[in-house]
Order: structure tokens, then C-alpha cells, then sequence
């Protein structure tokens, strides 16, 4: 018996080396790391938020003795997606306004508002999501029928870019807005002397400004009605491309509170404010929110006729769209960025204004660099100006969808020459080797796993076309997916924090219920996530 005592004692203390190690263990898995050999792992561990070890499952189920241990059965899991191009907030502000995106016809949206009015019987009515260009008489709608239907009660509806509005006259008329106005990087649409209601881009503000500023409460509802939604696809951080300083001391009190657990990247709106605010505080970086970046916007979109092209449009004669600012000021902004050693993300959809924009960036990064301007859409370049990402470290931040949702009607506004030079992903990926995919949400829908359908396959939910739209621009399944993780981790400065599952980083990561990097075809959108985790916390669970 004297002589069992020494082992009992050495197996005593080392069961207690080994009592709760760690507080998670992932195991039986297919573990995408998303590493720099893109290694493919059976397990990993997670102690106080982070990743401490990853490997075989055997090994460090010896290693480790968790609090928590989770058998995958096989199940393919990945680091936290990220979206690389969001509006988070205004897509939470969606949430609790008229829901206008899939309306097939202008009939069918003045329907949905008389069932929101209804519901809600006072104040303005703001919707959001149409477009035109999915009903059967593709034009902008015409006010009438809100005229008559709210006399007095204003409305007012955005397209699904965000660059155009329809308002009714009682909105009208509190703007002080008349026919043939006429506005800087923007259009007051009048015909025959009267004015129609719509509003495009730079327009839109003279009725916005008149809005009044949504509660606190509405403020922290949309936060959190986002965060939920966005869980449920497996986004752990998403990019704000757009917000007022105002809002930044919100978040970080929402997440100090731990109710908002959705990591975020904001770029900062390009008002004078916001310069003043964050030259004065410097980069504002927590472990869930990081406030470095400024988003300006050079041109509108597509859609809307408001992308800014060096030739007229295909389908509209002398016209050409327009800048939402002068080249001044774009100069102006860049060399102010520049010299707080910020980050400048600028909107550019038309080859005349990523014409404009790249030089303006040439001029000012002068050669290779780590800056990290970014370029968000990329969306038409023309062929001799692809070689300005490369040369100055531009990065393209684009959104596969938009190639998606566009290919039905983008050959009418381009033409059959041009709209070759249009979501140009891979020959955009060449340029620098590395390459952010984002979603542009409410835009397009918040699912990352439509994004990564989108940049393989080149089709629609529906599986058109059959050989994929321009597929020579589709990206590989593991460009796609490094694009949704640790590549928009880079475009964030935050490659060393998250974007993979490896030691030392956030233990942010996806369960899915097919694997992505197999499944073929229309089985790709199809695929479901199983849980999200932020910081080795489930925050959420499909059951």
C-alpha cells in the first residue's frame, strides 16, 4: 500500500494541473483556420475569449480539460465572418420603418405604406428598399398616389442604394423644395413644371435635414434588432461605413453594458465634425469597436443614374451622372487624411469618378505603402486604370452581390463594351493578392454566405445564369472565403486580432451545417449556420 501512495499523489496533482484549463473546447470538427498555409484543423481550444490552442483533438483533449466541451460531429466551422461593407445602423433604422425591398410594382409599395400608416398614425412615414428596375414599368415612380392618399401626413421612401428618395408633397413642402431647384451633385427631378417626388443623392439631404433625430430608445432598438439578425448568418464584426461622431459614445456604452456584443469598424461621416472629433481624440480602438477611418463619397450608384461615368449613359443620352462633391475637395480631404495618418475609404461606382479618386490617392500616398486606403465598390474601372491599386496598395473593397443583383440591367446602363470593365473582382484581387468582400447591407441582404456564392459562382439565388455572369471575375472558394475573414480583418488593421482561428487571436468563429469549401452549386446559399460565437460566447444557437 506504501508503495501506490507516490502515484496516487502524481496522478492526484496532475489531475489538478489539468482541472479547467481552459473554457472551451471545440473538437471532432473541420476547422477552416483560415491561417497563412490554410491549415484544416480538428479541434481548438479557448481560454478568457481567445483561441490558446488549435490541433489535433486527441492532443489537446489531453492537454486541456475544459468547462465546456463541444463535439461537432463532423461539422465544418470557420473564423467570425466579417463584412468588410455594412450600414449596420441605418439597416437596424430599416428595421423599424416601412419595408419596401422585393415590391414588384409602385402599386405594391403604396400598399405596404397604407398598412404601415395604419399600424403607426402619426408622424412622418419612412420607408426604405424599392427599386425600380425589379417591376414590370422599370421608372421612377411618380408621387401621385401618395398625394392623394396623405395630404398632409409626409412620406418619404428610399431606394434600395440609399441614393434616391420619393416624397410626397406634404415632405415637399416642409423642405420648401419647388419645381426646377436645382442642387450641387444631385437632382430635384421636374417634369412638365412640376416636380415628381424624386430626390437623388445630394437631394435627398434638403429633405432629411428635416427629420427629426430618432430616440434614444429607436437608437439602441436598431442596434440590437441588427445584432440579432446578423448573428443568426454568422457575422461577428461588420464595417459602419458612415456614421456621425455622435453615435460612436452610443456603442461603446451599449457594448460596455454587454448588450451590444457585434464587434464594429466605423468609418466616420466626411463632415467637418467628425474631423474635428476624431483629429482631436486620435484612432478610438476597444476590443469591439475601432474608429479610424473616414467614408467619403465621390459619386451615386448605378441604379439611380447618379454613378459618375466617363462616357454617357447607355440607355440615357448626354448623360453622364455626376459627382457628389468637387475634385477640390476630394484633394482637400485626402491631404488632411493624409497628414493625421487616418484611413480614406471613398464610395466610387463610375470609371470617372475611380479615374478621379485613384489619382487623387496616387498623389498622396507617392508610391507603395500600408496606409490601407480603400477604394469601397470599385465597381466600374476602366482597364487602364486597374494598374493605380496595385502601384499605390489601394485596396477595392467590393461586394460580390452587387454583381448579382446589377447583371439583369446593368448591360442597358453601361453597354455590351463596358460592362465587361464592371465587377471586376479577380482582375481587382490581382492588383494587391488580397481582397475585402462585403455585402453593402440593407442594399443587398445581410446573408455573408450569399456574398461567397456570389464571388464562386456568379449567380442569382435562382442559379442564373448557367454559366455564371462574366465568370471570369469569379473568385476561388478559398479567395472568397480568406475575403470574408481574414482579409477584411486586414482591410481593418485587425489581421492580428481576428479573421482566422489561430492562438492568441479573438475566439470569434461559425458553425455550419454544410461545408462550404464542397458543397456545389445552388446548395451553397442553402447552407445554414448552427452557432456564433464571440469571444468563445454562444450568441446564437439555430437549434
Amino acid at each position: 500500500m506504501k508503495k501506490l501512495w507516490p502515484a496516487l499523489l502524481l496522478l492526484v496533482a496532475a489531475c489538478k494541473q489539468k482541472e479547467y484549463n481552459a473554457d472551451l473546447l471545440i473538437k471532432n470538427a473541420v476547422v477552416y483556420t483560415v491561417d497563412d498555409h490554410f491549415t484544416i484543423a480538428q479541434a481548438f481550444v479557448v481560454k478568457t475569449g481567445k483561441i490558446i490552442a488549435v490541433g489535433n483533438a486527441d492532443t489537446l483533449e489531453q492537454k486541456y480539460l475544459a468547462h465546456e466541451v463541444i463535439d461537432a460531429h463532423g461539422k465544418s466551422v470557420y473564423p467570425g465572418f466579417i463584412d468588410a461593407h455594412t450600414h449596420f445602423f441605418r439597416y437596424g433604422l430599416t428595421l423599424q420603418e416601412v419595408k419596401l425591398k422585393g415590391t414588384q410594382s409602385w402599386n405594391e409599395v403604396v400598399d405596404s405604406v397604407m398598412s404601415y400608416a395604419d399600424r403607426n398614425p402619426e408622424g412622418w412615414i419612412i420607408g426604405n428598399g424599392w427599386d425600380q428596375n425589379k417591376w414590370k414599368v422599370k421608372q421612377f415612380p411618380n408621387k401621385a398616389k401618395l398625394d392623394s392618399l396623405f395630404p398632409v401626413r409626409p412620406v418619404i421612401l428610399t431606394r434600395v442604394d440609399g441614393h434616391a428618395v420619393v416624397a410626397n408633397q406634404a415632405a415637399l413642402n416642409i423642405a420648401g423644395i419647388k419645381p426646377g431647384q436645382t442642387i450641387a451633385g444631385g437632382e430635384i427631378e421636374t417634369v412638365k413644371g412640376k416636380l415628381t417626388g424624386m430626390l437623388v443623392d445630394n437631394a435627398m439631404g434638403i429633405i432629411r435635414r428635416k427629420i427629426s433625430e430618432p430616440s434614444e430608445q429607436t437608437i439602441q432598438n436598431a442596434f440590437l434588432d441588427a445584432q440579432k439578425n446578423c448573428f443568426a448568418v454568422g457575422l461577428t464584426t461588420v464595417d459602419d461605413c458612415g456614421l456621425p461622431y455622435t453615435l460612436v459614445n452610443i456603442i461603446a456604452e451599449l457594448q460596455h453594458k454587454g448588450a451590444l456584443k457585434m464587434r464594429m469598424y466605423v468609418m466616420l461621416e466626411d463632415k467637418q465634425e467628425n474631423y474635428d472629433y476624431l483629429f482631436k481624440r486620435g484612432i478610438y480602438k476597444t476590443p469591439g469597436l475601432d474608429v479610424r477611418s473616414f467614408k467619403v463619397y465621390a459619386d451615386g450608384a448605378l441604379g439611380s443614374r447618379g454613378a459618375c461615368l466617363l462616357k454617357p449613359y447607355a440607355d440615357q443620352k448626354n448623360w453622364r451622372g455626376f459627382l457628389l462633391s468637387s475634385p477640390q475637395h476630394f484633394e482637400q480631404v485626402a491631404k488632411m487624411i493624409a497628414d493625421k495618418g487616418f484611413q480614406m475609404c471613398t464610395h466610387a461606382i463610375g470609371d470617372s469618378a475611380n479615374r478621379l479618386i485613384l489619382k487623387i490617392y496616387a498623389g498622396v500616398l507617392k508610391g507603395k505603402n500600408d496606409r490601407r486606403w480603400r477604394i469601397e465598390h470599385a465597381q466600374i474601372v476602366s482597364p487602364e486604370d486597374i494598374k493605380y491599386f496595385g502601384d499605390y496598395n489601394i485596396i477595392p473593397s467590393v461586394q460580390p452581390t452587387h454583381a448579382t443583383s446589377d447583371m439583369y440591367w446593368a448591360a442597358q446602363r453601361l453597354g455590351p463594351k463596358r460592362v465587361k470593365t464592371a465587377y471586376a473582382y479577380k482582375q481587382l484581387l490581382d492588383q494587391n493578392g488580397w481582397i475585402p468582400l462585403g455585402t453593402d447591407f440593407p442594399v443587398e441582404a445581410i446573408n455573408p454566405l450569399y456574398t461567397f456564392y456570389a464571388a464562386v459562382e456568379r449567380k442569382d439565388l435562382k442559379g442564373f445564369p448557367q454559366g455564371g455572369f462574366q465568370s471570369e471575375n469569379a473568385l476561388g472558394r478559398v479567395e472568397a472565403l480568406k475575403g470574408m475573414t481574414i482579409w477584411a480583418a486586414k482591410a481593418n488593421f485587425e489581421e492580428k486580432e481576428k479573421g482566422s482561428i489561430e492562438p492568441g487571436k479573438y475566439a470569434d468563429f461559425v458553425i455550419l451545417d454544410n461545408d462550404i469549401m464542397k458543397v456545389k452549386g445552388a446548395g451553397l446559399p442553402a447552407v445554414k449556420v448552427l452557432k456564433t460565437y464571440i469571444n468563445g460566447e454562444k450568441v446564437y444557437d439555430k437549434k
